[in-house]
């Protein structure tokens, strides 16, 4: 029996019953100044801001933000056949080849988290998200076979991917690298908008897109933003805890939302660069808070390739702030690393 399931991270489910936990709890109105949400990156946007300048209006906000996203989005999708990483991807010249200042601080911070996790963070996965059916076209219907994995890990490797700082220039070493920034990019996204906000003079606000979240200042209650952590099941939408947090990137990275089932096995969007097959290890669910929420998004997916042992060491060893929920014959158990328990941007 075949049952397919392909989903994106979400967080208007999380948000929504973050408001119905708010509400509940304080009895008082969730109303915002400025609230918007729309679609972009294949996935949802969604974003609050507790004050306004008295000149700025809900409507200049979101025309600037509308522009903003879809400038990212022609940069940085696959999904668009135009657009300035599609070209790239399309060009077989291994010669040095311009790009946007933008494309290139998200692929130099890209190859910064390959560097530090040994490549378990590798955007030039790509050939093997696509074999996998994660990438634009539509999933097959059977694991690729042994041949196609094989080739696969032939065209990838974050080290044929060399940068040029000074010329703001990308070179392959083998014409047929393909980058993916999907574990990335709509980190970079939020983070962008974030600083779009404040240039225009907005200083308490969340912003989040497909599951990675910005935030800064205080929520209309003048608190820290409260930020569910989802409950790793595909069943329902449940919250597993909830983040009181401040002034910081997050990121979510899981095996339950986008996936697909053959015979009862489960293979996951998240392919481990070193066999070219989805993992398979107990880890259900990586949260990370750092600084941006581009970096945070990129060491999310590296911690959920090495799982939940060897993902906690890295944590460890980085003084990453990082939130496990690790499966378990009894259900769900949850562990923090000493970076997420002594963090400041959380609320004890």
């Amino acid at each position: 029996m075949l049952h397919l399931a392909k989903y994106y991270f979400t967080s208007l489910i999380l948000i929504a019953l973050l408001s119905a936990c708010d509400k509940s709890a304080e009895q008082k109105p969730q109303n915002y100044p400025y609230n918007a949400v729309g679609m972009t990156m294949g996935t949802s946007y969604n974003i609050k801001a507790s004050k306004l300048p008295d000149s700025l209006t809900p409507t200049e906000i979101t025309r600037q933000v509308k522009e903003l996203l879809e400038k990212v989005n022609g940069q940085m999708s696959t999904y668009q056949k135009d657009s300035e990483l599609s070209l790239f991807n399309q060009n077989t010249s291994t010669d040095w080849i311009p790009v946007s200042l933008e494309l290139y601080e998200v692929i130099k911070e890209a190859n910064k988290i390959s560097q530090l996790s040994n490549g378990l963070f590798d955007v030039t996965v790509g050939h093997l998200v696509n074999l996998w059916g994660f990438g634009p076209q539509e999933m097959p219907l059977s694991p690729p076979d042994e041949a196609a994995i094989k080739a696969g890990l032939s065209q990838i490797g974050y080290n044929r991917l060399k940068l040029k700082d000074d010329r703001l220039a990308v070179k392959k070493d083998i014409p047929r690298l393909y980058v993916d920034l999907s574990g990335i990019a709509k980190g970079y996204g939020v983070d962008q908008v974030g600083l779009l906000l404040e240039h225009l003079g907005i200083l308490d606000y969340m912003v989040e897109i497909g599951g990675e979240i910005r935030v800064k200042g205080k929520n209309n209650q003048g608190q820290s933003w409260q930020i569910a952590v989802e409950k790793p099941t595909t069943e329902s939408r449940m919250i597993e805890k909830v983040l009181a947090i401040t002034d910081t990137g997050m990121a979510t990275s899981g095996d339950y939302r986008n996936y697909f089932e053959v015979e009862g096995v489960r293979f996951s969007h998240t392919i481990d660069p070193r066999t070219g097959r989805p993992i398979n290890h107990k880890l259900a669910s990586v949260t990370i808070l750092s600084d941006t929420s581009m970096e945070a998004d990129g060491l999310a997916t590296a911690i959920m390739v090495l799982g939940p042992d060897e993902g906690y060491k890295f944590a460890e060893l980085n003084q990453i702030a990082a939130f496990f929920i690790i499966k378990s014959d009894q259900g769900f158990v949850e562990r923090m690393s000493s970076a997420f328990v002594a963090s400041k941007k959380v609320s004890k």
